[in-house]
């Protein structure tokens, strides 16, 4: 009765924890997907995308809506075509309005008011205003502007933005070997650029930052550059230029050049206000680089993908801990599972062999008694 009792509870622990199991399978395989994409930030986003929309289909029209509000319709462009993606069917008015939107964005006033907006301020947060102020550092104006007031303030022993100092430094450099390459360097170009305006602007993430700070101060020969601003004026850009140029430490900005690369390769592909989202979501030259693997695989979905994920759609963050726990509880429930099997098998056997001794006994016993019979026998 013992075994019996103990063999029912083992097969109840095995009955419940495979219960627990299937139900908890659905989340951990999920989990194990999210895990084995983490070095991929296309499919990593595609995973928590379709987990996010799968809890809340609602999710895409409620942040058009809001870009629309902020009058972002580039990013609401970006939400349609990922719910295009995702087979996420949206109201054809609120498409109709997104599609008229960027229309009115795209009309040639506002893309030249943009246009001269960067070429005179230096700030770009779309393609137009871009084009402006690329337009501007290619004649060198903007990058001797920044060199040579970030310069004075260094000379004077004020404070500098040594990154603004250091990119404007470098893109007068690249701004050379852009002419001579016949525009070969210029995504190159076109992302120091977008550093140095994410910079003034506030829109550069603290960790990428202080390692583009960090990186800049090395490209800088700090006494030719005094020696330069001393002497240069934005009236005489061409020695200007030239003079500031010879601070350039060409073999000390390999670092520097592959993020401003990475950053041109995701303005190419998700276009500048993509761009600028990165460099503030980015922690360091790592994400950027991330960044610009996700623009090439998701093009005009890159925006929306960082709205809803953060960081999040680079690399495994604080969702790390909770696809953990259900790896955890999975592999809990495995081991109750096979502990149960043990109990059971065990249970089983032990009550298997018991039954063989009873058995063996109870044919002992009937021996005995039939031998006490026949001994009795002949006394009768």
């Amino acid at each position: 009765m013992r075994i019996k009792w103990k063999l029912s509870l083992a097969v109840t622990g095995l009955a419940a924890s495979a219960a627990f199991g299937a139900a908890l399978w659905p989340h951990a395989q999920a989990s194990l997907a999210v895990v084995a994409a983490q070095d991929d930030p296309a499919r990593l986003s595609e995973l928590q995308v379709a987990s996010l929309l799968q809890s809340d289909p609602a999710r895409i029209a409620r942040n058009i809506e809001d870009a629309l509000a902020a009058g972002d319709p580039d990013l609401a462009e970006s939400f349609v075509a990922l719910a295009s993606d995702h087979h996420v069917a949206l109201d054809e008015a609120q498409v109709q309005r997104v599609n008229e939107a960027v229309a009115a964005e795209k009309a040639p006033s506002s893309v030249a008011r943009r246009f001269a907006t960067g070429l005179v301020t230096g700030q770009a947060d779309d393609v137009a205003s871009l084009s402006g102020t690329v337009a501007g550092d290619l004649f060198v104006f903007g990058d001797i502007r920044d060199a040579v007031r970030e310069g004075k303030h260094l000379v004077m022993g004020e404070e500098t933005d040594r990154l603004v100092l250091g990119l404007a430094t470098a893109g007068l450099a690249v701004t050379a070997a852009t002419y001579v390459s016949a525009g070969g360097a210029a995504p190159v170009r076109a992302g120091l650029t977008l550093v140095k305006d994410a910079r003034k602007v506030g829109r550069l993430g603290e960790g990428l930052a202080a390692w583009a700070g960090r990186s800049a101060r090395e490209v800088v020969d700090a006494p030719v550059l005094q020696q330069a601003v001393a002497s240069g004026s934005v009236l005489r850009p061409g020695a200007t230029a030239t003079a500031i140029r010879a601070a350039f430490r060409a073999e000390k900005a390999g670092a520097l050049v592959r993020l401003a690369k990475d950053v041109g390769r995701i303005t190419e592909k998700a276009g500048t206000r993509g761009a600028l989202d990165s460099l503030k979501l980015a922690e360091g030259p790592k994400d950027i680089a991330r960044a610009a693997r996700l623009a090439e695989a998701k093009g005009g979905q890159t925006r929306a993908i960082l709205k809803l994920l953060g960081r999040g759609a680079l690399l495994l963050t604080a969702g790390a801990f909770n696809l953990a726990l259900w790896l955890f509880s999975a592999l809990m429930t495995l081991l109750g599972v096979v502990a149960s099997l043990k109990s059971m098998t065990e249970r089983a056997a032990q009550g298997w062999i018991d039954r063989g001794k009873r058995r063996r006994l109870r044919r002992m016993q009937a021996a005995a008694a039939r031998a006490e019979l026949a001994a009795a026998a002949p006394c009768g």
